[in-house]
């Protein structure tokens, strides 16, 4: 017996032993008011998620072709038209999951208006954009199981059957959130207190990068000051205990690391013996030997192997990092997030390089055999000009005629029907698979793909409309694509909830309900 079946045998155990005080509910009602609301709280859809991502990293160990993806959504609606399309055009939710960018909830989610991402918006944003989303990707299993009662009222006989056989068989749109905290906004016991919001509004997985909290600055920005290892495994420490707090076992952290872009440091990290974490960490500051009589006022001083070391300083009182030390920090930083309780690593880049990734990750691996990326297919990269260029470098190293190429100029759109363009897009295309295979990717997203979507359909409209297409620049470029297309939200009151709206009223009212859904509803003509 199905849930939904068990759930209306229930609820009509509990109307016999109410009595005529309770005639007037019907257990079908109730039950299918339950199917639709099957997360409960934050917590449950935590917990369910949380397992999801496991089986997901489970099955990428034992085959690198399931890997997983995501975009960034800035708001619930975007999110939950994005898993409506998934469902629609490829039948399952399967390795899809949703990014929330601390970056686009500094731009867009902030009650100063637009921000850097330099961790300057209110710490609730985040929090409340989970649950945002998740209260959209619910009521879009409302609103397709409120569509599918209304067919199996409607049916008989065998399409009853497999009607009903979709009902206990739906696939919510709830799938696993990977949420940015930034630095931590603060200290490891701040971090704690944000971490448990997170995981309470439905965040089964948690990302943190090795930046100083006060100083944090996107990964694709100048200017990024890390912290020493201990004061960053603190912090996932600290988020370790709010999931276990809460009951979510399961719960994943992602350890990133900044410092193939980070040339700086804060401080100077604690070593007790040579060869310590804090002592490694410090060996790759730029620092000149210097002897006792040549120390001036207020100089900082490191000792190793029995010499005198000074540290370059900076006027801001920041420490400098050795040049070309990045990639070894970078390894070293993933190595030790792996070894002190992260499971999943992300390790910010210049450029979208698979040599490059995959030359870190196979030295992380040497250490850690399963160790696995979250990257970032950052919309910071120009990909059309880096591939174009990696195609250029491996032509010429090939001893290939580039002479009809000028390479600081492969963006300019003469070049988009050449081979190298044709190869260069068909090695953008296989990214995602490849790196999978070859740098132990994980799962791909794009931070903030529907920030510059929005900014884009919105710039096609404004155009038309306002020119010299008038309305139908608005039909033509966007009403009739959604009617052809098949766009949920082309019937944009059924989308916001009037359909679900109208059944409650039958269950609450019965004959005497007023419903949205007459007959002199415009949504009718779709």
């Amino acid at each position: 017996m199905s849930q939904y079946q068990d759930d209306i045998k229930a609820v009509a155990g509990l109307k016999e032993q109410q009595g005529s005080a309770w005639n007037a509910i019907n257990p079908e009602s109730a039950a299918r008011m339950r199917a639709q609301n099957k997360f409960k709280t934050g917590l449950d859809i935590a917990r369910y998620t949380a397992k999801i991502m496991r089986n997901d990293m489970a099955a990428y160990d034992a085959d690198p072709s399931k890997y997983t993806q995501s975009l960034g959504c800035w708001h619930g609606f975007i999110g939950q038209q994005k898993m409506i399309s998934i469902k629609k055009h490829f039948n399952s939710t399967d390795r899809r999951y949703l990014y929330l960018s601390g970056w686009m909830v500094a731009a867009l989610r902030s009650e100063f208006g637009p921000l850097p991402d330099q961790s300057m918006h209110e710490k609730t944003a985040v929090t409340s954009l989970i649950r945002e989303l998740y209260t959209f990707l619910r009521q879009a299993d409302a609103r397709e199981l409120g569509g599918l009662f209304r067919q199996l009222d409607a049916a008989q006989g065998a399409d009853k059957q497999a009607i009903q056989a979709k009902i206990d068989g739906h696939i919510t749109h709830v799938v696993p959130i990977i949420a940015d905290i930034d630095a931590g906004f603060g200290n490891a016991e701040a971090t704690y207190l944000l971490a448990k919001q997170f995981i309470e509004a439905g965040a089964c997985c948690i990302q943190i990068e090795n930046q100083v909290s006060d100083e944090k600055q996107c990964g694709h920005q100048d200017g990024k000051v890390t912290v020493p290892h201990e004061d960053f495994l603190a912090k996932i420490r600290a988020i370790r205990y709010a999931f276990l707090e809460l009951g979510v076992d399961d719960g994943i952290i992602v350890a990133r690391t900044d410092s193939l872009g980070a040339g700086l440091t804060k401080q100077i990290a604690v070593t007790n013996e040579p060869g310590d974490l804090g002592d490694q960490y410090n060996a790759f500051l730029d620092c000149e030997e210097v002897s006792a009589d040549a120390l001036g006022n207020g100089d900082v001083i490191l000792k190793r192997e029995g010499k005198l070391l000074r540290p370059k300083r900076l006027p801001s009182n920041l420490f400098q990092f050795r040049a070309g030390s990045g990639e070894e920090r970078c390894v070293l930083d993933c190595i030790t997030s792996l070894q002190n309780g992260a499971d999943l690593l992300w390790i910010e880049t210049e450029k979208p390089h698979i040599a490059q990734i995959g030359g870190m990750v196979s030295e992380i691996r040497k250490v850690i055999p399963n160790a696995k990326l979250v990257y970032n297919n950052s919309p910071s990269f120009n990909w059309t000009l880096n591939f174009r260029q990696q195609v250029y470098d491996i032509m010429k190293a090939d001893g290939k005629d580039v002479s009809a190429y000028e390479r600081a100029q492969l963006m300019s759109v003469e070049y988009d029907q050449t081979e190298l363009a044709i190869t260069a897009d068909e090695k953008i295309r296989t990214f995602q698979a490849d790196s999978a295979r070859e740098a132990g990717i994980f799962h791909h997203l794009i931070t903030l793909p529907t920030y510059h979507t929005a900014a884009l359909s919105t710039d096609n409209l404004a155009k038309e409309y306002f020119g010299d297409q008038g309305m139908l620049g608005y039909v033509a470029g966007v009403q009739r694509k959604e009617i052809r297309q098949g766009i949920a939200c082309v019937k944009h009151q059924n989308m916001s909830g009037s359909d679900i709206g109208d059944d409650h009223k039958d269950y609450f009212s019965g004959e005497a309900a007023l419903k949205a859904a007459g007959k002199d509803n415009t949504m009718n003509q779709f």
